[in-house]
């Protein structure tokens, strides 16, 4: 049997200890003086936060059983990049202190990320890590289109992590002449009537604001086929977003604008066993009714220099454990029998 990598965290003996990832969101880092969030309500450590970044890094390294790759929720610089235009330098400094890392890691993109950068860019760079796919078997429906950001792979036998891209729907990053920016305007203008388009003031539903997204009837579409192949296999799958789609996680001005479709689609599932993301800062936990984890992330941003916001997840033939740190709390999710 393999060895409880942690000591502290309870184990028995019919649970057997497979293998671990790390995952960490809303680094939003930029190289300007502390602010407030939107609401002036909680304070940003735009500058700490590369450094709480270094020390999870040298936290996972040091790891008795080293993570098999880390996940990144999104957001990894802040839209004041664009303002003071560092964005790629910001970028390359973040990039750079990944690759102190042992690991992959695997990047989800976020709303800051389009605040910077358009969609073609984002392709282009090194935020892109699509060609970590290992080489899974792949059949034709559960190969993604290139017209979103999202992949899946297989880091342990019998469990698949998928991406998806939260923005896919989205008026931010894409050319406003191009009819996929006019179709998603239409979206948001027909449920938020405000002028000011990241205020959910007076919204039946407050998702729809700018700075979430959606997506597509495409990718929801992929992303049935490649559920149905793991049923169909037997495995137990993680969903990976930068927003999160589940209202009892989450604030709900910080859902995925089409939350109940993804919903809908997990649901029709068995495999599903959790679902990750960032975006709300506060962090969030719920099982919902079908048995899935839905694990909201504490922002790396609003996280004060004597504290930490990371986790590591030790994943065990019955459940999972996440193993926080700082603000990050623990967390036990038994699978559904």
């Amino acid at each position: 049997m393999a060895e409880n990598p942690n000591p502290d965290t309870p184990s028995d003996d019919s649970s057997e200890w497979l293998f671990s990832f790390g995952v960490i969101a809303d680094i939003q880092y930029a190289d300007v003086e502390d602010g407030y969030n939107f609401q002036g309500s909680r304070r940003r450590y735009y500058r700490h936060s590369l450094l709480h970044l270094m020390r999870a890094i040298e936290e996972w390294n040091k790891e008795s059983s080293l993570p098999c790759c880390v996940l990144q929720l999104g957001d990894v610089i802040d839209g004041y990049n664009a303002q003071y235009k560092t964005s790629e330098r910001s970028l390359e400094l973040v990039l750079t202190t990944f690759q102190m890392l042992k690991v992959p890691v695997h990047h989800t993109w976020g709303n800051h990320e389009f605040y910077n950068f358009s969609r073609d860019y984002l392709t282009n760079s090194k935020l892109n890590t699509k060609f970590l796919e290992d080489q899974i078997v792949h059949h034709p429906e559960t190969v993604p289109s290139e017209n979103y950001h999202a992949y899946h792979f297989v880091p342990f036998p019998k469990f698949r992590f998928i991406l998806l891209d939260a923005y896919d729907l989205s008026v931010l990053g894409i050319d406003h002449s191009s009819p996929k920016y006019q179709q998603c305007m239409k979206i948001l203008r027909e449920h938020n009537p405000n002028t000011e388009l990241n205020s959910p003031q007076g919204l039946f539903e407050t998702q729809f604001v700018q700075f979430n997204g959606g997506f597509s009837q495409e990718q929801l579409n992929w992303l049935n086929d490649v559920l149905t192949f793991s049923d169909t296999n037997q495995e137990k799958v993680v969903i990976v977003s930068h927003i999160p789609i589940y209202p009892e996680a989450s604030d709900t001005v910080c859902l995925a604008w089409n939350y109940s479709d993804a919903l809908a689609v997990i649901w029709s599932h068995k495999c599903v066993v959790c679902f990750l993301a960032g975006h709300t800062h506060d962090g969030g936990y719920s099982e919902d009714p079908f048995g899935v984890h839905h694990v909201n992330l504490e922002g790396v941003i609003e996280t004060a220099p004597d504290s930490q916001a990371f986790g590591t997840v030790h994943v065990y033939s019955d459940k999972m454990m996440l193993k926080g740190r700082g603000r990050v709390p623990d967390r036990i999710m038994n699978y559904k029998k």
